[in-house]
């Protein structure tokens, strides 16, 4: 029974999604809960845009960087005491930055988080490739993904709302408090890893694995992907709530956290893509899930809201299903260390969203979002691009050659 995969349909495949659907959820609510509040940190600390997105940037600028490292001791320390670790004190964590009286001190403590969050997420991946079968990895990972929607939505939503109804503190207070529920519905959840065997720390052998994986060349193109996407993404959402709290919109926190209800369209896109990928081929799924995105993208070059709110749920889409495809395909393609490989596909993944949501407040300042529009196209036109040079790499999925 121990060297036995789970399989779609059994009660560890229930465990397993309701556990990582919790704390994916937990994950993007904490690290996102920020996000429409940006206008009210500018106005609160008296702080440009961009050093708003701060508050963002640096949460996973040091998510990226820790990562590296995270996935590497879970290697000798086990999948799943490094995940509840993580999950717990990223939501204590968040419960304090509401407490900071400055904006230095909730920037430090959004760095701390920055820290702690990197316990969970190549820690998940890996876990999954190493326990799912091979037809059940592809939904499981699209309802992991469906969790970092729901909660990404659900964050945003609850914070605009209880900023109106109470204050930005309370509401960033709140989602700490729903984390902690979901911390410990993911430790009661969780089976225990089966295939999993502990390694000793050694920087030789970690620099020696980060190595091997990086030059492998479809490797490398899915971690780029990732830093695109996620880059383009998280930009989007950056900036968007500048565009309408002013004119001509002029909508309040909770009307603009209402507008966060399209992450439902992720929500439903990234199992139904992951799962459809897995039948049809990764390949051609991923590039059009990028021309999906860049669809989006250019709905909001027009002044209607109903279709910049349109645009914005189709970007949502192809967003979630391009990331559950690409994630996945990481622990499909990676012989061995898969903690390692997802270590660093995160890594580019969170580096594209500290980098270009930062970038993107200059160009919010100099265009304000007619720039910021153009720069995520530019971004999304090169991981199309890049997804179109991976139709001519062999998949691999351990270790033996596998139809795309």
């Amino acid at each position: 029974m121990s060297n036995q995969f789970i399989e779609k349909g059994t009660p560890e495949f229930r465990r397993t999604n309701l556990a990582l659907f919790a704390a994916g959820f937990s994950t993007f609510a904490l690290l996102y809960c920020v996000q429409p509040l940006m206008p009210e940190f500018s106005r609160d600390f008296h702080v440009s845009p961009a050093e708003s997105s701060l508050s963002i940037s640096l949460t996973t600028g040091l998510l990226a960087v820790s990562m590296l490292a995270a996935g590497s001791i879970s290697e000798a320390w086990g999948r799943k005491p490094m995940m509840v670790a993580a999950l717990f004190a990223s939501a204590a964590l968040t419960v304090i930055s509401a407490l900071m009286p400055s904006w230095r001190g909730l920037l430090a403590t959004r760095a701390l988080e920055g820290i702690t969050f990197s316990g969970l997420p190549a820690i998940a991946m890996a876990y999954l490739s190493e326990e799912m079968g091979r037809d059940a990895i592809g939904l499981a990972m699209g309802l992991y993904i469906s969790g970092s929607g729901l909660g990404g939505m659900s964050g945003r939503l609850l914070t605009g709302i209880l900023t109106d109804l109470v204050s930005w503190r309370f509401a960033i207070g709140s989602i700490g408090v729903l984390g902690l529920a979901a911390a410990f519905i993911f430790w009661r959840s969780l089976p225990p890893s089966r295939h999993f065997h502990a390694n000793p720390l050694s920087t030789r052998v970690l620099l020696g694995s980060f190595a091997r994986h990086l030059h492998d060349f479809g490797l490398v193109a899915l971690f780029v992907e990732g830093f695109l996407l996620m880059g383009s993404f998280v930009t989007i959402y950056n900036y968007i709530s500048y565009r309408l709290v002013a004119r001509p919109y002029n909508l309040s926190q909770t009307e603009v956290g209402l507008i966060f209800i399209v992450y439902l369209a992720g929500v439903g896109s990234s199992a139904l893509v992951g799962d459809l990928a897995g039948r049809v081929g990764r390949r051609k799924v991923l590039w059009s899930m990028t021309l999906v995105m860049l669809s989006g993208v250019c709905m909001t070059f027009l002044s209607s809201l109903a279709a910049v709110i349109t645009g914005i749920a189709v970007m949502t889409f192809g967003f979630f299903g391009g990331h559950s495809v690409a994630s996945s395909w990481v622990g499909l393609r990676a012989h061995s260390n898969k903690a390692q490989a997802s270590s660093l596909y995160l890594f580019f993944y969170y580096l594209g969203s500290s980098l270009a949501g930062w970038t993107g407040g200059f160009f919010w300042a100099a265009s304000h979002w007619h720039g910021v529009a153009g720069f995520i196209s530019i971004l999304l036109t090169l991981a199309f691009l890049l997804s179109l040079r991976l139709t001519a790499v062999q998949p691999l999925t351990r270790g033996v050659p596998a139809p795309p």
